[in-house]
């Protein structure tokens, strides 16, 4: 029996990270985010099962359930954007509708199988794999089904795909309507794996079809196992340490509403004196995990009223809001002190140098470094 030694090892290795990360992963499958991600773990493992069962020759001694990982794998796609649905929208609940769809993939394929599964016995699939003996009809028609569902797989997969990347930026924005640090929250491991997830189903689909039109990439099959190696410690490792945060929050809901004025303009010019004295006043924004909660009971607003005045009245949101007087009070600091641009960040709320740098730039569109250097030369030559 013929084995391929190098993706054996890899994908062996991979099956070990998914077994490991569904057995540590025990406690969280009482939700929906650990529902979601066990259903994507089982999926992966199927995947990788049946990338096992070609390189190390067990289809020689089952080529009956040859193609039994195809069906399986489209769910792969739904799984994730289901997992991140669930991770990052509580309430987030799969319709009837939404698991049509997602079965929709798996059906195509089996359709597509047909003649595959039912015309073809075992010993003629077990055939395919020798180009001296295997009836050329037959490997045309195989080569036509494996090609197809490539394709159906990857259209599939890259639908869902986006549409998660697109759920993280309805996120995103969503956290930033009630928090003035997001990094802990805004979930941006995923969206990096989601680009390279894409990157590994894409690049396997092409090699999977140039293999089967007899292109031999031989370093892909040496160097693209490692790379979906790394990527799954890396997904599984996030993943486990990933937590719940919209548990307790009544507005954690997926779909987007349009906001409807319900205050008058008199009243939202006077929640923004409120808003404005909290900031320079009181210099709520050095509070490093100010929330919209926590700016609410200051004021004693409802937060609906402060969403609402910082959207339609002021144009902006809570952690552009909060996060402007922090980049003020920061560059008179770097302008006018000798402390760290690190120390500085903290002083006036962030709770990392990274964050700092990102809403700095934005904002004056220079780095907290640059702007210091730039002030330090105009002080000096006046």
């Amino acid at each position: 029996m013929a084995v391929d030694l190098i993706p054996t090892v890899v994908y062996s290795s991979m099956m070990g990270v998914v077994v490991s990360s569904i057995v540590r992963g025990a406690k969280s499958y009482n939700s929906n985010q650990g529902v979601y991600l066990f259903a994507l773990l089982v999926l992966l493992l199927i995947h990788i099962l049946g990338e096992l069962y070609i390189f190390t020759g067990l289809y020689q001694y089952a080529p009956a359930i040859a193609g039994f990982q195809l069906p399986i794998r489209m769910l792969v796609g739904p799984a994730f954007y289901f997992y991140a649905a669930t991770a990052m929208f509580a309430k987030f609940k799969v319709t009837t509708k939404q698991r049509f769809f997602a079965l929709s993939g798996p059906i195509a394929i089996l359709v597509l199988m047909v003649p595959f599964l039912f015309f073809i016995s075992p010993e003629q699939k077990l055939a395919l794999a020798d180009p001296l003996i295997r009836d050329p009809n037959l490997w045309r028609l195989a080569v036509t089904t494996c090609v197809v569902t490539a394709i159906v797989f990857l259209v599939f997969t890259f639908v869902y795909l986006f549409a998660a990347f697109r759920l993280h930026a309805k996120h995103t924005a969503k956290l930033m309507e009630k928090y003035s640090a997001i990094e802990q929250r805004a979930m941006d491991w995923l969206k990096v794996l989601l680009v390279l997830w894409g990157f590994i189903w894409l690049v396997y689909a092409i090699n999977y079809v140039a293999g089967l039109l007899g292109f031999k990439w031989h370093i892909m099959g040496a160097i693209f196992p490692f790379i979906e190696l790394v990527v799954l410690i890396t997904f599984t490792h996030f993943a486990l340490k990933q937590i719940e945060f919209f548990e307790n929050e009544e507005d954690s809901e997926l779909e987007d509403k349009p906001r409807e004025t319900v205050i008058s303009h008199d009243k939202m010019e006077e929640i923004s004196e409120k808003l404005i004295l909290a900031m320079t006043e009181k210099t709520l924004y050095k509070d490093e995990d100010l929330s919209l909660n926590r700016l609410s009971k200051s004021i004693s607003v409802s937060e609906n009223y402060i969403s609402e005045t910082l959207s339609q009245y002021l144009k902006t949101n809570f952690f552009k809001f909060v996060n402007h007087y922090r980049v003020e009070e920061a560059k008179e600091l770097l302008t006018n002190s000798d402390k760290l641009v690190s120390t500085i960040a903290y002083d006036v709320g962030f709770k990392s140098k990274s964050t700092f740098n990102s809403a700095f730039k934005t904002m004056t569109g220079t780095t907290p470094t640059a702007y210091k250097k730039a002030n330090m030369t105009k002080n000096q030559t006046n």
